[in-house]
């Protein structure tokens, strides 16, 4: 503690993203980061856009960068936000979207991050229990409140939610914002990007980190009504007006629009996907169904800590989390074939029998 903190900086429990260790011949399947590389003509523009007007602001309002999310789903740019990787944009939201009178819901089992911003806002938050399956308890979800927001797939475990499901809270919440964080769609789950033509309550948020492989650029964008995304825009302008560098805005563009790439790279980790599932059930794992770029994963002869310890003793990094209801479980991302191989490899080893 220090006497120069504020009261709120004092009360705050910060996010803890995964390590990054330096380890030489380190397999990291602990960030969902993508196993491949981003586009080739991604790299081309960033290269093309590391030139002398660096010396220049950059487009405060990412123009070309929204005119182009807005081409590639259908909409308008009025309908499009943009922001320093979906952390970012998902703060801006929280502050801008979200009313104090009520709490926040959102479930017990999610994205670590959005406990924080409560905090950091002061906005109060109700967690609302996943149930037995795991899966989002749609039912509970009613009364008063300051708004919501569902992970689709849910972070940490994966699963994903029917778009009948989310229907149902926007039209049960019509003067709330309902927030869909869809970090993980591109994996296998449905958007929810067509139902913000019909309900100005809902909120799309989306990343450029995972399914475009560029968690390195941080650029996460976010899709609904008018009134929302001037929300949006209002606290950003009074926070940072120039959130996204040129090279940004330039690689990003370039991302979104080469389409054959993206639909490659996540088929692949599909693919690898689909093949570790049962590598793991046949070590004795229990697997949750994922439509994500990680599975979440149960041993019952085994604690999750230990497993974890003794793939980091073998130069592998998966996800122990300690949130109560998965603390022994692990998330796994998916990595190359060769990758889940090196894992599988190293489990079955951690789990046979020692004579």
């Amino acid at each position: 503690m220090s006497r120069f903190w504020n009261r709120r900086v004092r009360d705050l429990h910060p996010y803890v993203p995964g390590e990054q260790p330096k380890v030489a011949d380190l397999l990291k399947l602990n960030t969902n980061e993508s196993p491949y590389g981003p586009s080739p003509k991604v790299l081309d523009a960033i290269r093309d856009a590391a030139s002398d007007d660096l010396r220049l602001y950059p487009d405060p309002t990412a123009a070309v960068l929204r005119d182009t999310i807005a081409a590639r789903f259908g909409i308008t740019a009025d309908r499009v936000f943009v922001g320093n990787g979906s952390d970012e944009v998902l703060a801006h939201a929280f502050r801008a979207l979200f009313h104090d009178d009520a709490p926040v819901l959102f479930s017990d089992v999610t994205y670590g991050f959005y406990p924080v911003y409560c905090g950091l806002f002061e906005q109060p938050f109700h967690h609302i229990p996943l149930n037995d399956g795991f899966t989002i308890d749609i039912d509970a979800y009613t009364g008063d409140c300051g708004g919501i927001i569902v992970a689709n797939p849910n972070a940490n475990t994966g699963i994903a939610l029917p778009l009948e499901h989310i229907e149902t809270l926007l039209k049960r919440h019509p003067d709330r914002t309902v927030i869909i964080d869809e970090a993980y769609v591109d994996f296998g789950a449905q958007s929810a990007i067509e139902l913000t033509h019909r309900y100005d309550n809902l909120l799309v948020v989306q990343t450029l980190s995972k399914s475009y492989a560029l968690a390195g650029l941080r650029v996460g964008f976010a899709i609904g009504s008018p009134e929302l995304i001037e929300g949006l825009i209002r606290v950003k302008d009074s926070f940072n007006s120039y959130p996204l560098s040129r090279p940004a805005q330039a690689g990003s563009i370039a991302a979104i629009q080469d389409t054959d790439w993206l639909a490659d790279i996540t088929a692949r980790v599909i693919a690898s996907r689909d093949r570790l599932v049962p590598e793991l059930q046949n070590l004795g794992f229990q697997v949750l169904p994922s439509c994500a770029n990680f599975v979440l994963v149960h041993h019952p002869a085994h604690k999750a800590g230990a497993i974890a310890t003794a793939l980091r003793e073998r130069a592998i990094l998966v996800r122990h989390l300690s949130t109560p209801r998965i603390q022994d479980w692990l998330r796994i991302s998916i990595g190359t074939d060769e990758a889940c191989i090196r894992l599988t490899d190293a489990l079955r080893d951690i789990l046979s029998p020692r004579s």
